[in-house]
């Protein structure tokens, strides 16, 4: 049995945009039949609006099949594997210690994490909503199994509000997640995550950090240290870290930044 981590980008959605360009398009090829008594003004403004509608369809299914391509586990870029692998490798667990994955989706980085520390253990978690109703706790749990990982385990969450106490787990880690929490600061939505990691204990955070989205993070790192982190960076991952610039570019994701450090 192979894992199967799905894609950010369902095949449903590139579908479904594919299909919308094909009747669109077909609606403004045969708008003058639709509208054969009406003035030619109506004519072609029906036309436009249904050839513009098409074009928008099928340039959102073009670029949403580059991104599904380029996240593909078993495709050819393999972005996916490449940034979780990466993450993974900045998580240190002491032996008996364990790790929480925040926003675990399919449960990859989370089983990665588990896999490079097979003395200690991860416990991921999500709120598996419906914007990605193909990831589930039983799709995570099946992947674990796929994998091998025995020393790890998957619940219910939510990273607005983590149902632990303050310095329960000796690393925290999370990709990709709360650029998506709409209408949550997002600075505040680390510090919630980083209120459950233990003194001494590690913690490695992706996410599309950009001044837009998460303000000042020069400042954010100065008020972790008054705090008493003893270690707060941040990487680039745009810079051949994980990806290129131009691919950054490309497949919509300038900002990305792996926030590091100790407590």
């Amino acid at each position: 049995m192979k894992p199967d981590y799905k894609n950010w980008v369902p095949e449903g959605m590139i579908k479904g945009l594919q299909a919308g360009a094909a009747i669109f398009g077909s609606f403004s090829i045969v708008s003058g039949v639709f509208f054969k008594k009406t003035a030619l003004p109506l004519k072609v403004v029906a036309a436009v609006l249904f050839g513009t509608a098409a074009a928008a369809c099928a340039f959102y299914a073009a670029l949403m099949k580059k991104l599904h391509d380029a996240f593909a586990y078993d495709g050819e870029r393999q972005l996916s594997r490449e940034i979780i692998e990466g993450i993974a490798g900045y998580v240190k667990l002491p032996e008996g210690g364990t790790g929480l994955d925040v926003g675990c989706g399919s449960g990859a980085l989370t089983i990665a994490c588990a896999k490079r520390n097979p003395a200690a253990s991860m416990l991921g978690i999500d709120r598996w909503g419906k914007e990605y109703a193909s990831f589930s706790r039983k799709l995570c749990e099946q992947n674990a199994a796929a994998e091998g990982v025995t020393n790890v385990s998957f619940i219910q969450g939510n990273a607005v509000k983590l149902d632990f106490e303050d310095e329960t787990f000796d690393a925290v880690t999370s990709n990709y997640v709360y650029h998506n929490i709409t209408g949550k600061n997002k600075q505040r939505l680390l510090l919630e995550t980083l209120r459950v990691l233990k003194k001494g204990g590690t913690f490695a955070i992706h996410d599309l950090m950009s001044p837009a989205r998460y303000g000042d993070m020069k400042a954010f790192e100065k008020k972790l240290m008054k705090m008493g982190y003893t270690e707060v960076r941040r990487l680039d991952t745009t810079a051949g870290i994980f990806m290129s610039p131009d691919e950054a570019k490309k497949y919509m994701l300038t900002g990305s930044t792996l926030l590091l450090g100790r407590k």
